[in-house]
């Protein structure tokens, strides 16, 4: 694969995520997928990221913006960088409660690449601003 290859998949990731097209995001990912969630644990599996997936709009409406992504020249590696531009809609469990609360959020991804799809996601942002942001 090569580096203009991995932009590409991951625009088309990045595109599916903003219209709220898990299935088109789930399309992207590789049978063996893994997501390393931020301050969290990992999840195994394209169903368990869909899980994840439904919960997250059900709980927040959330737009990426100023999006800029970089690949390792032989295409195995990935990482976006993007503000997210969001609502808090429904309270999430150990989390202040939702009062649509607006914020913005910087954000980062890593993605590892295998067979022409994204085998993992790795995504960092800084939960603390965000709680911040809506707890005040």
């Amino acid at each position: 694969m090569t580096a203009r290859a991995t932009e590409s998949l991951i625009r088309r990731y990045y595109d599916a995520f903003n219209r709220g097209d898990i299935d088109g995001m789930l399309a992207c990912l590789s049978p063996g997928f893994v997501h390393d969630v931020n301050q969290g644990g990992r999840r195994k599996g394209k169903a368990k990221f869909k899980s994840f997936c439904e919960h997250m709009s059900r709980t927040y409406k959330e737009e990426l913006k100023d999006i800029v992504i970089m690949a390792a020249k032989d295409g195995s590696r990935g990482a976006a960088e993007f503000v997210v531009h969001g609502k808090y809609i429904a309270t999430d469990e150990g989390l202040p409660p939702a009062k649509g609360q607006k914020y913005k959020l910087p954000g980062a991804t890593l993605f590892a690449i295998e067979d022409g799809l994204i085998a993992r996601v790795t995504t960092h942002y800084n939960l603390n601003d965000w709680i911040r942001q809506v707890a005040g």
